[in-house]
């Protein structure tokens, strides 16, 4: 019994994002325009039964992907407050994305 996934685990904006081919994923912010393709370095890949998760190997791939287009996170209200001395603070915050979908494992 073998599968034929193929999938890769790649590190993108502080995080590790599990990406397959067509895959449309929301990181932070990248630097380019709608269209453009960018590289992200695998941290490990998974070809069938076959896994590969060494430095050596792994500096031989490379996952690309295109830019979709640019996205917002949701907004986080930060509210401080002190009792008794008329202190109140409010502030928001949204982060910047970009939705990237995954061209080629490789």
């Amino acid at each position: 019994m073998s599968s034929q996934v193929v999938y890769a685990i790649v590190k993108a904006g502080g995080r590790q994002e599990k990406v397959s081919v067509g895959d449309v994923v929301v990181v932070d912010k990248l630097a380019g325009e709608v269209g453009d393709e960018v590289t992200l370095a695998p941290v490990m890949l998974v070809d069938g039964d076959k896994v590969t998760a060494s430095a050596a190997d792994l500096a031989k791939s490379s996952v690309k992907a295109e830019i979709v287009g640019d996205e917002k996170g949701p907004k986080i209200n930060i509210l401080k407050f002190k009792n008794k001395t008329g202190y109140r603070k409010r502030q928001g915050h949204r982060a910047k994305l970009t939705a990237i979908k995954v061209t080629a494992i490789g």
